[in-house]
């Protein structure tokens, strides 16, 4: 039953993969210095990594929005959150997944009769605005910096672009890591209060049951990305406004400097311990970030670049996403709790935590076997897939390098 109630949160997984996720490498992809088929590579792998490694931070503070206290209002409002994403998706908008399941609580919040924190709900909402305003302004600061050295190195541009694809996929993989960790949140952070699965020790490594629903969602993400999110790559990296390769690298960077700050929660301590306030620790959106960076580079060389036509779409997807989300879930939760009778929550008792309401589904090692035995597989896999490749591109050098050789025997 509990594999059944995930079946959402994989679903919204694959749905953010295909959207979100797939931003990281869009503006490359895009400017045609990275393959499609390389950059889904990398992205799934450091996104796994930053999902399981680094996914607490801001699955607390979606926490704090909305304390899902049944296994049934956590399968509905991914559930909930997945459409809504899907259908921006079909549309070939770059939304947010952080908006839809930030619309999704609410939608909980409301038909159980919780009260939504606002204090929380201002720290997420804040962050829509001043994630694109950071990385534009990251994004101009960067291409001012990689203009210069550009200059002064007075490298030829051969060897400058040959530099500059090493540093897309170096950024890329960044951007991939720290967005897993971010995000997770949004694909997983629903059913964390309501999962309490083995920890399992696999000797060289330990995962909690948090990191082993944070596994399953960087997965689900990993096989978006592969799978279906080649066209909004195409929307972000090329048509809001043409790219130079130096350009992609720079939104590529700043995008992941973003991301990175707000899952960082080192960072946050080190501003704690200096005097600073705090970093909150908030999942931002990825595309909302990618999409502000473009458009700092696009108003640096001139606001006639940029496709405005384009960017109103994408602004009405963003206004669209929390208001769908949220309505969707409210009649999902009716329908769930009246039509098949499953728990979907309840209201939380006025001075009590948020965890003495919880209904929390008990540890289950069959479960916690299957994730032993899937992870067994992946690592295998990955293996066998790393040596395919290593034999395939030394074969395809190998063939490239006889060409050669034909091609001047030959010519003499």
């Amino acid at each position: 039953m509990i594999l059944f109630f995930l079946t959402s949160g994989l679903f919204l997984g694959w749905s953010l993969g295909a959207n979100d996720a797939s931003n990281v490498f869009g503006s490359a992809v895009g400017s045609k210095m990275v393959s499609f088929r390389n950059a889904a590579i990398i992205a799934s792998i450091a996104v796994i990594f930053g999902a399981v490694i680094q996914g607490e931070g801001a699955t607390q503070t979606l926490g704090k929005l909305g304390a899902v206290n049944a296994l049934g209002g956590s399968f509905t409002l991914a559930l909930a959150a997945a459409v809504t994403i899907y259908v921006m998706t079909k549309l070939a908008l770059p939304v947010s997944t952080t908006q839809a399941i930030v619309g999704a609580i609410i939608g909980w919040n409301i038909f159980t009769g919780n009260r939504t924190d606002s204090g929380t709900l201002s720290k997420i909402v804040i962050t829509w605005v001043t994630g694109p305003i950071l990385g534009a302004g990251f994004a101009i600061l960067l291409f001012i910096l990689i203009n210069k050295i550009k200059k002064a190195s007075k490298v030829h541009l051969i060897r400058f672009e040959s530099y500059i694809r090493a540093g897309l996929i170096i950024v890329g993989a960044f951007g991939a890591y720290s967005l897993g960790a971010n995000n997770i949140a949004n694909v997983m952070g629903v059913f964390v209060p309501a999962f309490n699965l083995q920890p399992l020790d696999l000797g060289l490594f330990f995962l909690s049951s948090s990191q082993q629903l944070f596994l399953l969602g960087g997965l689900a993400i990993a096989v978006g990305i592969i799978t279906y999110s080649k066209k909004v790559m195409e929307t972000i990296g090329g048509n809001i406004v043409e790219l130079s390769s130096e350009g992609a690298m720079v939104v590529v960077l700043a995008a992941s400097l973003v991301l990175f700050i707000f899952s960082s929660s080192w960072l946050s301590s080190i501003c704690a311990r200096i005097g600073l306030p705090p970093i909150p620790m908030v999942p931002v959106s990825s595309s909302q970030v990618i999409v502000g960076c473009v458009i700092g580079i696009g108003l640096y060389k001139g606001a006639r670049n940029i496709n405005f036509k384009l960017l109103g779409g994408i602004a009405l997807g963003w206004l669209a996403t929390p208001v769908m989300s949220g309505l969707l879930a409210f009649f999902s939760l009716f329908f769930v709790k009246n039509i098949f009778n499953i728990e979907v929550g309840n209201k939380i008792a006025e001075g009590t935590l948020p965890a003495d309401n919880i209904a929390v589904a008990a540890g289950d090692p069959a479960v916690s076997g299957i994730i032993r035995v899937l992870l067994a597989g992946i690592i295998a896999a990955g293996f066998l897939a790393a040596l395919l490749f290593w034999l395939f591109e030394r074969k395809k050098r190998r063939d490239l390098r006889l060409s050669e050789q034909k091609f001047w025997k030959y010519l003499k």
